[in-house]
C-alpha cells in the first residue's frame, strides 16, 4: 500500500514525499488507521519494521488540524535510551518538515544548557514532546511541566524500558497524564509484564502483531562450539591477522564486555565498549567514534543491539549466546544493512547450547559450525539434548579448512 492511499494530509503527503517515502511497511499500514481513528493500540513489531514513522505520521497528522491548545505539550514519546529518542526526534524533524508542529527531546547528560534547554522547551510548550523516563519524571518532579493537556501517550520499545527497570518511573508519569487520552504502545515482545502494563494504562486497545521477521538473508551466520574459556582465544584467532573492520561484540553482562575490550585493547586495536556504567555523554562520544571510523571494534552489552542505525557494520560477534530468538535477530541485524552483505559469528559454550538450538529451531535451519583453532584445543561436541553446562569434553566440529575458508569470505566481505 502505498502512504497517499491512507487517509494523511497534503503537508504529511509531501514530507514523505520529499523524503522518497512511498510503500508502507505492514506495520505502518496497520497501526495508521487506526490511530487515526483515535483508538488506543498495542503494537508487537521488532525494530528495523518502520515502527516510529508508524506512530509519528498519525500523530503529526492530527496535530497539523489544529485542533490541539498551543502553547501546551500535546503529545509524549517514550524511549528507553538516550540514543533511540534523539533517533526519533531527527525523524520527527523530517516528517514535520511542512508542518506547524513543535518538538523537544528531554533526556540525560551531564550538561548543565542542556537541561535548561529542555526546561525552556517543556515551559513554552512544545506539541511533542521525545523523552527518556528518568529525565522527563526529574523535570516533573521540579514542578514546572504541565502534561494535563496531553492527548497521546506513546511508548516505544516497551519491554526494553521494563527490562531496564522502568516500569514505576512510567507509571508515575501516568499519574500526571489526563485519563482522556490515547495510549499506543510498540513492544518488540509481548511477556507477562508487558501484558500487565497494558491493562493499567491502555483503555480497551486494538491490537497488532507481526511475524518475528528472520535475519537478511545477506548475513553469513556461523558458530563455535567452544568451552566458555576459549571464547577470548577465538577472538584473538579472528583478529590476529585480518584487520577489523566495523565489528561490534555484543557480551550478556559489562563485566564481560569490560574483559573483552580490555583483551582486545592489549592487542593494538582499536576498540571501544558500551555499557551501562558510561556515562550518557561519554556513550554518546564513543557511538560517534565508532560511526566516524575512529573506532572500528564496539564491544557492547544489548543496549546498542535495538534502534541504533549504523549502515555498514560488517560483523557481529555474539561473545555469549543470547537470550532468545529475538534477542539475536536484534543483534545480528546490525550487520549487512543498506544493502551491504555482513557476518555474524556466535560463540557457544556447553551451558548456552540449549539456547542456541532453540534460535536455530526458530531459524529453521542449522547455523555453520566453525572448529575451535588448534592452539585451544578441541572444544565439545555439539549436542543440546546432554550439553546443559556439563564440562565433557568430546570432540571437535569441522575442521581447521573450513575455518580457514570462513574466515577468507568474511574478509572479502
Amino acid at each position: 500500500m502505498k502512504f497517499s492511499e491512507l487517509q494523511l494530509n497534503q503537508n504529511v503527503l509531501d514530507a514523505l514525499d520529499a523524503m522518497r517515502f512511498e510503500e508502507c511497511t505492514p506495520v505502518q499500514e496497520q497501526a495508521i488507521p487506526l490511530i487515526l481513528e483515535g483508538k488506543d493500540l498495542i503494537a508487537v513489531a521488532q525494530t528495523g519494521t518502520g515502527k516510529t514513522a508508524a506512530f509519528l505520521l498519525p500523530i503529526l497528522n492530527k496535530l497539523s488540524e489544529g485542533k490541539h491548545q498551543e502553547d501546551a505539550i500535546n503529545c509524549i514519546v517514550m524511549s528507553p535510551t538516550r540514543e533511540l529518542a534523539q533517533q526519533i526526534d531527527q525523524q520527527m524533524e523530517g516528517f514535520s518538515y511542512f508542518l506547524p508542529v513543535s518538538n523537544v527531546a528531554v533526556y540525560g547528560g551531564s550538561d548543565g544548557a542542556l537541561f535548561e534547554q529542555q526546561k525552556r522547551g517543556l515551559t513554552l510548550g512544545a506539541d511533542v514532546v521525545v523523552a527518556t523516563p528518568g529525565r522527563l519524571l526529574a523535570h516533573l518532579n521540579l514542578g514546572y511541566v504541565d502534561l494535563s493537556k496531553v492527548s497521546y501517550f506513546i511508548l516505544d520499545e516497551a519491554d526494553r524500558m521494563l527490562d531496564m527497570g522502568f516500569y514505576e518511573d512510567i507509571m508515575q508519569i501516568v499519574k500526571y497524564l489526563p485519563k482522556d487520552r490515547q495510549t499506543i504502545m510498540f513492544s518488540a515482545t509481548m511477556p507477562s509484564k508487558i501484558q500487565q502494563l497494558a491493562k493499567n494504562i491502555l483503555n480497551d486497545p486494538s491490537e497488532i502483531k507481526l511475524a518475528i521477521s528472520k535475519p537478511a538473508e545477506k548475513i553469513v551466520q556461523a558458530a563455535y562450539i567452544c568451552y566458555e574459556n576459549q571464547k577470548l582465544g577465538i577472538i584473538r584467532s579472528l583478529f590476529e591477522t585480518d584487520v577489523p573492520e566495523r565489528v561490534i561484540i555484543f557480551a550478556s553482562s559489562k563485566i564481560k564486555v569490560k574483559e573483552v575490550a580490555k583483551a582486545l585493547k592489549l592487542m593494538k586495536l582499536n576498540v571501544g565498549e558500551m555499557h551501562s556504567d558510561l556515562e550518557q555523554s561519554q556513550r554518546e562520544k564513543m557511538l560517534l567514534e565508532f560511526k566516524s571510523g575512529r573506532i572500528n571494534i564496539l564491544v557492547a552489552t544489548d543496549i546498542v543491539s535495538r534502534g541504533i542505525d549504523i549502515d555498514d557494520i560488517r560483523s557481529v560477534i555474539n561473545f555469549d549466546v543470547p537470550h532468545d530468538s529475538e534477542d539475536y535477530v536484534h543483534r545480528i541485524g546490525r550487520t549487512a544493512r543498506a544493502n551491504n552483505d555482513g557476518v555474524a559469528i556466535t560463540f557457544v559454550s556447553e551451558s548456552e547450547q540449549t539456547k542456541f538450538k532453540a534460535i536455530e529451531n526458530f531459524l529453521e535451519k542449522d547455523i555453520y559450525k566453525i572448529a575451535v583453532p588448534a592452539e585451544l584445543g578441541e572444544g565439545p561436541a555439539y549436542d543440546p539434548k546432554i550439553h546443559r553446562g556439563r564440562n565433557t569434553r568430546q570432540g571437535g566440529n569441522g575442521n581447521n579448512r573450513k575455518r580457514k575458508n570462513f574466515r577468507s569470505n568474511k574478509s572479502k566481505n
